[in-house]
């Protein structure tokens, strides 16, 4: 990758960035509250090593949103459904996993792949109905995160799948075995998840399978033009389908570090969310996994440190309004450096046919 792709990768997310804390500083001014005390208050909390464990595990289940994102991306599909599909698996991964008794790696590897075949499977349908049926994506996804709450909800009752822990007013699924959990590393004064290290697996194999493997070029070819990937002998349809279950089955990973890792057992507690992060962190990180990575710790970071401004007389909801600025202007951001780059190409490109012109014209 040249210099200059680097820095025009990266002056889209870091203007974005700019600009929202621009924008805060203005509100916090008008409100009459110092914005570099808030801001200083905000790094030192943020980077306190409990809180830092805290934004770390957090940034786990960001990033697989964001990844599961990035990969509809690039096909240009708008996967909203990360939510019904985070759910299925995380909720399919619990029950498979409080049901057997296994050696600890196959029963780990049994968890993750039920997760992934729920999630994926989910977002088969939304897949189908787009390439069958022309449905777009968007809608159908944003139906069946409705159904899988529903369906949950339903499998959950005391009388199927779920149980009421004594003293307890959530219903839960049974708890998954020993043998089922994934150990937690103790850093920082506290403990870190240890699916983090299968989060940068999952990253890793994105990246490869995206710009190393045939699938990944036809992949990308498919999302660029469908009409041309097609003419050229790349089954289109068949890639839609096939990448929209693979974002779901790394959707259905996303809640899979709380569920191995903390409360071993799934509940209608689970939070929700995941889709429209998801999506403004592929956005934010350009679909690249260190980008998405990144992205993901400053979301987590920003949510960790919001309780803290209420000390400082500010609203907790600047955070928010952080956030979605930072979503509106990289969108904006996009837009201008999109049209930067391209005039700049344009002007290299009229350079070097006048030059080619001038040197024919002297022969």
């Amino acid at each position: 990758m040249t210099k200059s792709r680097i820095f025009w990768g990266t002056l889209a997310p870091v203007a974005a960035i700019l600009s929202s804390l621009i924008f805060v500083y203005i509100i916090l001014t008008i409100r009459g509250v110092n914005p570099i005390d808030i801001f200083s208050e905000m790094i030192s909390y943020g980077f306190q090593p409990r809180n830092l464990v805290s934004e770390l595990n957090q940034t786990v289940a960001y990033y697989m949103a964001g990844v599961a994102a990035a990969i509809g991306f690039k096909m240009l599909l708008f996967n909203i459904g990360i939510d019904g599909q985070y759910r299925m698996g995380a909720f399919f991964g619990a029950v498979v996993g409080a049901a057997v008794n296994l050696p600890p790696i196959l029963h780990v590897a049994l968890i993750i792949i039920t997760a992934m075949l729920a999630g994926g499977l989910w977002a088969a349908i939304a897949g189908y109905l787009k390439v069958r049926r022309g449905v777009s994506e968007v809608i159908s996804n944003i139906m069946l995160n409705f159904i899988a709450a529903a369906i949950i909800a339903f499998l959950l009752s005391e009388d199927l799948l779920g149980t009421l822990p004594e003293g307890s007013q959530n219903l839960q699924t049974n708890q998954i075995p020993l043998s089922g959990q994934m150990p937690t590393i103790k850093a920082f004064d506290g403990e870190i998840y240890s699916f983090l290290f299968v989060a940068i697996a999952v990253g890793i194999a994105y990246w490869v399978m995206l710009n190393k493997t045939v699938f990944g070029f036809n992949l990308r070819a498919t999302g660029l033009s469908f009409r041309a990937a097609r003419s050229s002998g790349v089954n289109a349809p068949g890639m839609i389908f096939i990448t929209t279950v693979l974002s779901g089955a790394i959707a259905g990973l996303v809640g899979i570090g709380t569920l191995l890792s903390d409360t071993h057992s799934y509940s209608m507690a689970f939070p929700a969310g995941y889709a429209f992060t998801g999506l403004a962190l592929a956005l934010l990180g350009r679909n690249h996994p260190v980008g998405i990575f990144f992205a993901a710790f400053l979301w987590s970071f920003l949510e960790r440190t919001a309780p803290v401004l209420e000390f400082e007389g500010v609203p907790p909801e600047i955070v928010i309004v952080m956030q979605g600025t930072i979503v509106l202007s990289i969108v904006v951001a996009y837009e201008v450096v999109a049209r930067i780059n391209l005039r700049q190409q344009q002007r290299a490109v009229g350079k070097v046919n006048a030059e080619a012109s001038s040197q024919k014209e002297s022969q």
